[in-house]
Formats: C-alpha cells, sequence, structure tokens
C-alpha cells in the first residue's frame, strides 16, 4: 500500500489486485467487479477529455452516493482533474456559488439535484453529465442529448474509450502526490462556507493509516449510508475500502427505517460508517424504552452481574439488527452521547470512535474494540502527530494542533483564513479544545468559540451540559448558550416519549403547555444536580422543531445563538 501516492496509482492498483472481485452496487442488486469499475472509470474520463476539460480544471460532483459517485471521482481525480464534491443538501444558492467560486469546468450532476442549477447562469461550465446514467445534458433544452453509458450496462463507448487512450497520456503526466485532488467546500456549525483544499496524498495516506488501524479485506461489505460528498465517508468509506479491495453497497433510494432493516439483512454489512446521531436515536426509541419497560427490569438494572446479562443480550439483539456480522461500525463527526456510549462499551458491540476534520483528510484519531477508553475518541492514527497547544497549567486542557501527511493544502482561494490555521512549521490549529491522557488517549471537550466563560473565570463547555441533558428520555436534543451571562439550554423534545408519559394529545392546550413547562423545570433542576455549580443552567427553552443541522448531524450554532 505504501506506493499509493495518486489516485492514478490507485485505480492502477485495484486493477491489478482486486479486478475480479465485487466493488460496487446498489441494494439487492449485482456487484460490478474492480475490472468493470476501471473499463468505466475510463469511458467517463473520456468525455471529460472530449468535452475540452484539461489536468488541473474543477469538476463538480453534485449528487446523492451511487456506483456513479465513485466512477466520476476517480474519472476526474485519476486523470489530474479536481473533484469537487457537494453536499446534496446544500441550498440552490450554495450549491451555485460553489460552482462560481471553484470555478468548475463541469458538473456531475444527478437527476434529482438539477433543478438547483437550470436557472442559474454557470457560463463557466463546458459540461453537464447526468451521473444517474452519464449522458450529457444541455440546460436549454433541458433534455439529453446523447446517451453515453447506460445504468447496468455491457461494457460500451469503445471509440470513447479509444480517444481516451490518446488524451489520458497529457493529462496524467508529471502527475505528483502533492497535485490537488479534491477541494470539500464545508458546510460547519459557524456558518462559513470555506473550500477544502486536498492533495492526492492528504486523502490516500489517510486512508492507508486507516487500513493499519482498521483490518479490511475483499471478504468486507460495506453498507453506505452516509453522503460521498463529506471527507469522512469519502475517505474511510470509499477510499479506504477500495484499497482493501472491499465491496461498497449504496441505497438507490433515501434509506427509511423500513429500507435501512431490509439492507442490513440482504447485504449483512461487516463494516458500516455513522454520525452519532443515527446510533442515539436507535438507542432512545428501541432499545432505552426496553431497557425501562417495567420496574423489575430496572430494579435488576442496579445489581452489577445482573445488568451486565441484560445490557449484553440488549447489544446482541441490536447485532442482529444490523444484519449479524458486523465487525466495524465507526461513529464520527460529532461527540457521542455518554450513556449511549457507555451501552455500546457494555455491551462489547463493535463499535469504533475516531476524531477528525474536512481539513485533515479527515481522521486524526481513532479507537477501536479491544482498545477502548470511554468518552476518548482514541490516539493519533499512524503517521499523524497531535499536541495540545498552551495546555492549561490545573487541567492541561489546551488548543488541539495537527501535523502529517494528512493535513491540507489551504483553504481555496483564501490565503487570510488558510494563514489563520496554517503554522509556518506546518501545524493545524482546529480550533477544538481537548487533553491528551497519561496513556497517549485524546479526549475532546467542545469548541473553543462554543466556550462560556463562568462567574470567576471557569471554562464551561456547552457540548457537556448538552450531553447531560440529551440523556433525559423525554429530551431529543439540546443546545447550550450563553445569554446575557445565564447559562440557556433550547431543548428539542420526544414529543412520542412525553405523550406516553402524560398522554398530551388527550389535554387541552393550556394543559399542554403546562405540562411542557412543569417537564423542563424538572428536566433543568435534576440536570443542575449533575451539574458543577458554575455550568447550572439558569433556564429551559422549548425548542419546538429540530434544529438544523450540517450533514454529519450537528447542530448549526450560528442560527441559534447570536453574537
Amino acid at each position: 500500500m505504501e506506493h499509493l501516492k495518486t489516485f492514478k496509482d490507485l485505480l492502477e492498483y485495484v486493477y491489478q489486485t482486486h479486478a475480479q472481485h465485487p466493488a460496487l452496487s446498489f441494494v439487492g442488486e449485482p456487484s460490478i467487479t474492480y475490472k468493470e469499475f476501471y473499463d468505466r472509470v475510463h469511458e467517463v474520463e473520456a468525455m471529460l477529455s472530449k468535452a475540452g476539460i484539461e489536468k488541473g480544471e474543477r469538476v463538480a460532483i453534485l449528487s446523492e452516493s451511487k456506483p456513479h459517485w465513485s466512477i466520476a471521482f476517480f474519472a476526474i481525480t485519476a486523470f489530474g482533474r479536481v473533484a469537487v464534491p457537494i453536499l446534496p443538501d446544500f441550498h440552490p444558492n450554495e450549491v451555485q456559488h460553489i460552482i462560481r467560486h471553484s470555478q468548475a469546468r463541469a458538473i456531475f450532476i444527478s437527476s434529482a439535484q438539477i433543478a438547483k442549477i437550470e436557472d442559474a447562469r454557470l457560463e463557466n461550465l463546458k459540461q453537464i453529465i447526468i451521473l444517474d446514467d452519464f449522458t450529457p445534458y444541455q440546460l436549454e433544452s433541458k433534455a439529453p442529448i446523447k446517451e453515453i453509458i447506460d445504468r447496468g450496462s455491457k461494457e460500451i463507448g469503445k471509440l470513447k474509450q479509444a480517444a481516451s487512450k490518446l488524451t489520458q497520456r497529457g493529462a496524467t503526466e508529471a502527475m505528483l502526490p502533492d497535485d490537488l485532488a479534491s477541494i470539500i467546500y464545508t458546510s460547519g456549525t459557524t456558518g462559513h462556507s470555506k473550500g477544502v483544499m486536498l492533495s492526492h496524498y492528504n486523502i490516500i495516506s489517510n486512508a492507508i493509516s486507516i487500513l493499519k488501524v482498521v483490518e479490511v479485506s475483499p471478504a468486507d461489505r460495506l453498507l453506505s449510508v452516509l453522503p460521498l460528498s463529506h471527507a469522512y465517508e469519502c475517505t474511510v468509506g470509499m477510499v479506504a475500502p477500495f484499497i482493501a479491495g472491499a465491496s461498497i453497497h449504496y441505497f438507490d433510494k433515501p434509506p427509511t427505517p423500513r429500507l435501512l432493516l431490509n439492507a442490513f439483512q440482504t447485504v449483512r454489512p461487516t463494516f458500516m460508517l455513522i454520525v452519532p446521531l443515527i446510533i442515539e436515536k436507535i438507542y432512545k426509541t428501541k432499545i432505552l424504552p426496553q431497557l425501562n419497560k417495567n420496574w423489575l427490569l430496572r430494579g435488576i438494572q442496579k445489581v452489577p452481574a445482573l445488568r451486565k446479562v441484560i445490557i449484553k443480550k440488549a447489544g446482541q439483539k441490536l447485532y442482529e439488527t444490523f444484519g449479524g456480522q458486523l465487525r466495524y461500525m465507526p461513529i464520527g463527526g460529532a461527540l457521542l452521547a455518554p450513556d449511549v456510549e457507555k451501552f455500546l462499551f457494555e455491551a462489547e458491540f463493535p463499535y469504533a470512535i475516531g476524531y477528525g476534520l474536512t481539513e485533515t483528510s479527515p481522521i486524526v484519531a481513532a479507537m477501536v474494540k479491544g482498545n477502548l477508553k470511554l468518552r476518548s475518541t482514541g490516539r493519533p492514527i499512524p503517521g499523524v502527530q497531535i499536541k495540545i497547544h498552551n495546555p492549561a497549567p490545573d487541567t492541561g486542557e489546551g488548543e488541539i494542533w495537527v501535523k502529517g501527511p494528512n493535513v491540507m493544502k489551504g483553504y481555496y482561494r483564501d490565503p487570510e483564513k488558510t494563514a489563520e490555521v496554517l503554522t509556518e512549521d506546518g501545524w493545524f490549529r482546529t480550533g477544538d479544545l481537548g487533553v491528551v491522557d497519561q496513556d497517549g488517549f485524546l479526549f475532546i471537550k467542545g469548541r473553543i468559540k462554543n466556550v462560556i466563560l463562568g462567574p470567576s473565570g471557569e471554562n464551561i463547555y456547552p457540548e457537556q451540559i448538552e450531553a447531560v441533558l440529551n440523556e433525559f428520555e423525554c429530551v431529543a436534543e439540546s443546545l447550550v448558550y450563553d445569554d446575557n451571562g445565564k447559562i440557556t439550554a433550547r431543548v428539542f423534545l420526544n414529543y412520542e416519549e412525553v405523550d406516553r408519559k402524560f398522554g398530551i394529545n388527550h389535554l387541552s392546550e393550556s394543559q399542554v403547555r403546562e405540562k411542557v413547562k412543569e417537564l423542563l423545570e424538572t428536566i433543568r433542576q435534576q440536570a443542575n444536580e449533575r451539574l458543577s455549580t458554575f455550568s447550572r443552567i439558569s433556564r429551559i427553552i422549548e425548542q419546538t422543531e429540530p434544529f438544523e443541522k450540517t450533514p454529519t448531524q450537528k447542530t448549526k450554532r450560528y442560527l441559534y445563538v447570536k453574537g
């Protein structure tokens, strides 16, 4: 693996090493092999060459995750062009801004996303290709002009393939590991979308390091539920499995709970990436009610030996729900709720925890079964360094700085913001506060921008207060902030649980308001019993709609916290 430096290297490697192994498919459909993948990448690359898209030019991808996404990504990057993945949840205005700002010359776009650019003035685009079947598209006529590759078709486009062979030599000439491979526009919790520039070796080195922590082979099956346009799914859920020769399975429609359950039994995944919100929801809606369904079960769990038996049994049921063959379930993108992690740990469920950022391609630290420490995000992965900058003398807490081959080249067309986060000697300032214990395990405390200063100068971490609130059965999610010197929480309730407890559907509007008010006050008082004096909540406000989220399901705090 160590000889892999560029996406061209990787494309040739999968062809030479994994040619006959299954590579990509929709759930329940036949897979294409790595050889078929290799051939289709060349066919699609020919389209870009014919359209005059040259080495170094940007090509956007706007689509839901599917096998076609990976084909497009490699057709772009393995031949010297730069991929610009765009998250399918982005608003049309943001999509159009990214296309303009990145100066994209072409775009692969799914039919479900085409409306986002139909009426836009995007003069820089030379070619628009419908990703569903790789047909060129004309915005003026709003109709395909020529079919190139039909989904599931046999080998076609031989003339295009021949044309590609003539042009790809020039396209790949002098491709270097440090060449730009992708620009990923983040949609963070602060509301400022930045174009993160990642080189070929940024991404590939990160995938190789991950495979030194997590063993993956051609026998593994990955079920993809997160957007490939996010660095987490792209590197850990696509590039790393490709290096290992594993197969990846995608949904051909938005995965409802029923479709998910069916897919678990159809694919029987051995590997699956998720964000905390997914497993937290399963825990709160499926597992916790069963553990607390009667006084006897609640009482038994107070006896350690009996609790262990019950938790392991619940964990086995969860394991079987996921198909019964999971070896790794990496959970990343945000902090996992403490009570959920405790359950997974006690149940000996094969979860893994990671920490990373788009700017680090993305993984910085990770830990897997057999090497777990509760509330930690693990040790740095091979080749990556972490240091705590200016640690506090009493707590050891400080800003997490990262150095390694995975650290980005900078922000696209934004040298000022780049200079703010990259030091001259190559360290990346993450903006996260953390501490490293004596065993080298990293613990995340929160974002520097979110920290609240207590009455005597104490650091108060909203994320830690939110973790306490979110453990209440009636709380679906929460957000904590400073409001004129008072710690305030907005809480979105689990109304299904509230109705189960209080029968609010049978009450008048005024009675419901009174019950909710009493409930919020009870939650505030009980939460404060578990918090330090300086961290106690002054008031709780009901959030009547779910909080708006980033693609990794972190709350967009800037929409709710002013200043």
